[in-house]
């Protein structure tokens, strides 16, 4: 759940009243955890995404491993100490490759894994991983906007199944023959978009692994470009009294 405490500094940032200089320390409590990192300015920080995933997918000893979409590296570092023998991690922000740098620097894991910076899976087209974290941003610009929760503020396309979608496209050239893909989606994308090209390229293996319900401020909903997102049904969201939530799903996509 995103505390109150956060909505609070994206507000605040979003009036321009915040410190956009500052670094920020983020200690890590879920799998292969406690660490603690730091989150450079404009580098997007560890989200409800990253804790299910981070706690649900399964890394064997000698995994060769992809973190699409790294940001401060947080997954790939869970990766490395659950025994990966080498973690790839891309993204398509600098910042966020020397923030990762620097955070496998002071954790003693630089000498397994490596960040490099270009669009989706474009920086690693020499490698076959065993297991892919497959979390490229997912949510539609208009809730990036609305939110604040990206540093650019910008998601993942229109609906938000766009940046995965192109993911997907090419996914299955980065994958050993029994290699593994986690990925999540969500009810705040076009999630049957999403789920639709993962079933071109994986068939019948997937498997919902987690579902996790998270709640959504009214006052996101009511932004004008996110209100016609569920008008169209682009975005579907459940109501429990007063409060409307989102539904994240990870999913394991190849042999299982």
């Amino acid at each position: 759940m995103i505390s109150q405490e956060v909505w609070v500094q994206v507000a605040m940032a979003r009036k321009g009243l915040a410190s956009m200089d500052e670094e920020r320390s983020y200690t890590w409590t879920g799998a292969g955890g406690p660490f603690t990192v730091t989150i450079d300015s404009g580098v997007f920080a560890p989200s409800s995404t990253s804790r299910v995933l981070g706690d649900t997918m399964q890394i064997n000893p000698g995994d060769t491993v992809l973190d699409a979409g790294c940001g401060s590296g947080v997954l790939s570092f869970v990766a490395a100490r659950a025994g990966a023998s080498r973690v790839i991690g891309c993204d398509v922000s600098q910042p966020a490759i020397d923030c990762a740098n620097a955070n496998a620097r002071r954790l003693g894991l630089d000498d397994i894994t490596e960040f490099r910076c270009g669009s989706l899976l474009e920086p690693v087209s020499d490698i076959r991983a065993d297991t892919v974290i497959a979390d490229i941003s997912g949510v539609p610009d208009a809730v990036a906007e609305a939110t604040g929760w990206f540093p650019d503020g910008r998601g993942g396309g229109p609906t938000g199944a766009e940046l995965p979608i192109a993911m997907l496209a090419d996914i299955k050239n980065h994958l050993t023959p029994h290699g593994r893909v986690y990925l999540p989606t969500a009810t705040l994308q076009d999630e049957s978009k999403v789920l639709r090209a993962a079933r071109r390229v994986f068939g019948d293996d997937m498997r919902a692994l987690a579902s996790r319900d998270f709640p959504l401020p009214n006052a996101i909903s009511r932004a004008k470009d996110v209100a016609r997102l569920i008008s169209d049904g682009v975005i579907r969201l459940n109501q429990r009294g007063s409060r409307l939530f989102w539904r994240l799903t990870v999913w394991s996509c190849g042999p299982a």
